[in-house]
């Protein structure tokens, strides 16, 4: 039997425009699937510079696979295009709630990590040799300048596509759908630029078979997606849940990190990013051995740095010398639950006249700080473990520490678990006295933390001794003798002397990622 001919209808002179439109309509797509794999890499495995690097390197390297593999079906490129602008679609818009769930249920995802890079990249890197053999069937008698001409038109088309899915991600899709309804919508953006090709540009290329199965596998992808949309919710609260011990009563995805609050009774928690922050049965013992070392010399003006839940404030309002704080923090969604679900923990801290609250990034205020001088300065930030974070342990971030501090003035760092992370201790420690600040490591034990280190610090060659204001109210667990004792560390946990870590060479992060020594 013969084969069916196909049909031979001269394309339209707005042919090409529309094309090159839908490439950049795909780029788009394209790189904002590389950006959710990487945006995932980072909230559910802590996604630092080496597998950021392999997921990045991962993901060209398939682009040259997938640009050999097609070859051998250019001859079929109308075809083959939407054929894989489907798959496209599914495979990346489906990305974000298989990692997510996967991470949920097996507690990791690196494998569908690293099959999702390899996929998504070798069919964005088919794109490219399709895209040209389309374009060049519509130019009689291309020659070799003509085609220089149809691969610049191309790569314009690529580059800005992919230039508006980088502003997409986090300026649109991130902050307002989240990732897997953003992942989603990506998707059904990409099927609709697939249905345009095939029904507009490319019919006069396909059989009528292949337009009836194009139109098919539309319309099942559409509507695997769009079921997706409809129930993301329900599947991100049930996944969700599986990582939590503790029923989750509050969950946002802000611009920064996933915030969510866990209770159980009268056990309140807050996590970043699936890092515990603390929990309300016991952090007291962490708030005032942060807090009140600092404060042993009744200042007027404090400096938190961090503590967006309030708890920090709550207790440098205790001290009665204190007639101002200014509460640094960078995530406004960790500031609207201290003011809400928090409150009652933090004794509605942040809302008391004497706090101000400045909500922008710890780094940044301090560059612009020129001039301003406190009396104490507390650093509670969360611990380094990624670069945004390991910045924040940097010897050139407690340079500009020391450039706040009033004469006398005392700074208290946390700095991890001296016990189960040693090295990250110790080189936190190493790192404020590189800075300048001559600094004193203590340690209490915290029980849903377990032993916690703090480094109490000040400018000069003198480190400060360990000590509370004679005018402190009563603590509910520091005091004079525990404090005295913290200072102690056995010899299995002795003091190191370490590398400072640096915004050239964060260290720390590494020694995060060691792991948790026992």
């Amino acid at each position: 039997m013969a084969a069916p001919v196909q049909e031979t209808v001269r394309p339209l002179r707005w042919y090409r425009p529309l094309l090159l439109a839908a490439v950049a309509v795909c780029a788009a797509c394209g790189l904002v699937y590389e950006l959710v794999l990487l945006t995932l890499s980072a909230s559910l495995a802590g996604g630092g510079i080496t597998q950021t690097s392999l997921i990045v390197a991962g993901f060209v390297a398939a682009l040259g696979v997938g640009a050999l593999l097609v070859k051998p079906l250019l001859g079929h490129a109308a075809a083959t295009f939407v054929a894989v602008e489907i798959l496209l679609g599914v495979v990346g818009g489906l990305s974000a709630v298989t990692l997510y769930v996967t991470f949920s249920f097996y507690g990791a995802s690196g494998a569908v990590l690293v099959l999702g890079t390899a996929v998504i990249g070798v069919l964005v890197g088919a794109e490219v040799p399709l895209l040209m053999t389309l374009l060049q069937r519509d130019a009689d008698g291309v020659d070799a300048e003509g085609s220089g001409r149809l691969l610049a038109d191309l790569n314009a088309a690529d580059y800005a596509g992919a230039l508006l899915g980088g502003l997409a991600w986090p300026f649109l899709l991130l902050p307002l759908a989240g990732q897997v309804r953003g992942a989603a919508l990506t998707g059904l953006v990409n099927l609709v630029a697939a249905a345009l090709v095939a029904s507009v540009l490319v019919r006069h290329q396909l059989t009528p078979r292949a337009r009836r199965t194009a139109t098919g596998a539309l319309l099942a992808a559409a509507t695997l997606l769009g079921a997706l949309l409809w129930r993301a919710g329900d599947i991100e609260v049930g996944a969700r849940q599986r990582l939590y011990d503790d029923p989750v009563v509050a969950a946002e995805r802000s611009r920064y990190q996933d915030v969510v609050v866990t209770q159980r009774g009268d056990d309140v928690r807050l996590y970043l990013d699936g890092d515990l922050q603390f929990s309300s049965v016991d952090e007291h013992r962490y708030t005032e051995s942060l807090v009140h070392p600092a404060l042993a010399r009744d200042p007027r003006r404090v400096l938190i740095l961090g503590g967006g839940d309030g708890l920090a404030a709550r207790e440098a309002l205790r001290v009665p010398s204190v007639e101002e704080v200014v509460q640094v923090e960078l995530d406004p969604a960790v500031l609207e639950l201290a003011r809400t679900r928090l409150a009652d923990l933090n004794d509605r801290a942040l809302d008391d006249p004497r706090v101000q609250v400045v909500v922008e990034d710890a780094f940044s205020w301090l560059r612009e700080a020129r001039g301003e001088s406190f009396d104490a300065v507390v650093v509670d930030m969360p611990d380094p473990d990624t670069p945004a974070l390991g910045r924040l342990y940097s010897t050139e971030f407690y340079g500009l520490v020391g450039g706040v501090l009033a004469p006398g003035a005392l700074v208290t760092v946390q700095a991890g678990s001296p016990y189960s992370t040693p090295t990250a201790f110790w080189r936190t420690v190493s790192t404020v006295d590189s800075a300048g600040l001559a600094g004193t490591p203590f340690h209490v034990d915290v029980p849903s933390f377990g032993d916690w280190g703090f480094v109490l610090a000040q400018a000069g060659d003198v480190a400060p001794e360990l000590g509370l204001s004679d005018r402190l109210p009563p603590t509910r667990f520091l005091d004079a003798a525990v404090l005295g004792a913290a200072g102690v560390f056995p010899a299995d946990r002795a003091p190191q002397r370490l590398t400072p870590s640096t915004l050239d060479r964060p260290r720390i992060v590494e020694d995060m990622r060691q792991g948790y020594q026992g």
